[in-house]
């Protein structure tokens, strides 16, 4: 799972940062703070969990978008692409075996209800997956990429950082191949070992000239993977693959879009903001919980959902209410608390 949380103290002075969350690490400064609490006692090394666990916890149920059906995350991915390729006759789809419905189903039926040529196989080439709706989408029409495993994009790195990013900006606005969305599903499930646990959006959240969006959830990931398409950058679009039978919401039948670049508040807080995506905002939601009743701690929850270009106002806005600097060591302290209920 990735490490995708970060805190922010709020101070007078201070702008303290621990970043690193769910890595194992943990830093001197806050082990020695850990001691300062009674009610929670240090481990070892061998002691603590290498795998975050946590439970899915579903958003109330929304009519703003319409009738809404049961669906897990796959599902909500399906419904999204079932959605573009009835209204876009220019949309295909392509990656390794997703004619078949992809190895988690996410494309399942589309082949049979499109024909072949709008749903297809590609060989085992990342590298010619991602050259391809490069083409196409330079072409006019709407590329929708699959990375089988996000582990797997590596190869096409050369071809989305030094050719979609910055083909709208080597032509002079000329040309772009702004319709392209590369989809991969992302992050761990446990036994899925090195080369099928890996979350490597951070290689990518330094690149201008694409966007990084990873869902939460089912409704999120509608929503979200429509606004990819839709929108004239190319686009990575990660999918926690974890969450993909676990995660079940009433989701809109019909289209609908959720902006990027847009953080959500899942929670208000005033001492301490947590910043997370994917997976671990329903770590998160737990930490909160548990800070709050076991140290009185108020945590605010940000959801970033778009990686790149992130919600730069929605999570800095925090340092804009000083507080007294009376209550930065008792902030200190409730921080290295709560980041060992994390680890």
């Amino acid at each position: 799972m990735a490490a995708a949380a970060r805190f922010f103290i709020r101070g007078a002075h201070s702008r303290l940062s621990i970043s690193g969350v769910g890595t194992g690490v943990q830093s001197c400064f806050g082990a020695t703070l850990l001691k300062l609490s009674p009610s929670c006692s240090s481990r070892t090394k061998a002691q603590r969990r290498h795998a975050t666990h946590f439970t899915f916890q579903p958003d109330p149920v929304s009519t703003q978008y319409g009738p809404t059906q049961k669906m897990n995350l796959f599902q909500s991915i399906t419904s999204a692409l079932d959605n573009t390729l009835a209204s876009d006759p220019t949309a295909v789809i392509f990656g390794e075996d997703v004619a078949f419905g992809g190895v988690f189903r996410c494309t399942v039926g589309l082949r049979d209800k499109y024909g072949k040529d709008r749903v297809f196989n590609t060989p085992l080439c990342e590298q010619g997956i991602v050259g391809f709706g490069i083409g196409v989408a330079v072409a006019g029409a709407t590329a929708i990429a699959e990375i089988q495993f996000a582990d797997y994009i590596f190869p096409a790195f050369d071809q989305i950082v030094n050719e979609a990013a910055k083909y709208r900006y080597r032509s002079g606005n000329l040309f772009d191949c702004g319709n392209l969305t590369i989809r991969a599903p992302w992050g761990c499930v446990g036994h899925g070992s090195l080369y099928h646990s890996q979350s490597p959006e951070s290689f990518f959240a330094h690149c201008p000239g694409i966007k990084v969006v990873i869902p939460r959830g089912p409704v999120q990931a509608k929503g979200l993977l429509l606004s990819c398409i839709a929108d004239q950058n190319p686009c990575i679009f990660f999918e926690p693959k974890i969450l993909y039978r676990a995660a079940v919401e009433q989701v809109p039948v019909e289209p609908y879009t959720i902006p990027l670049s847009q953080a959500e508040i899942l929670q208000e807080g005033s001492d301490v903001t947590l910043v997370a995506w994917g997976t671990q905002i329903h770590v998160m939601r737990e930490v909160a919980n548990m800070a709050q009743e076991k140290l009185g701690v108020s945590c605010e929850l940000i959801d970033l959902q778009t990686i790149l270009p992130w919600d730069v106002e929605a999570v800095c806005k925090v340092f804009q209410t000083p507080h007294p600097a009376s209550e930065e060591l008792e902030a200190r302290q409730g921080l290295s608390v709560i980041q060992s209920l994390v680890l």
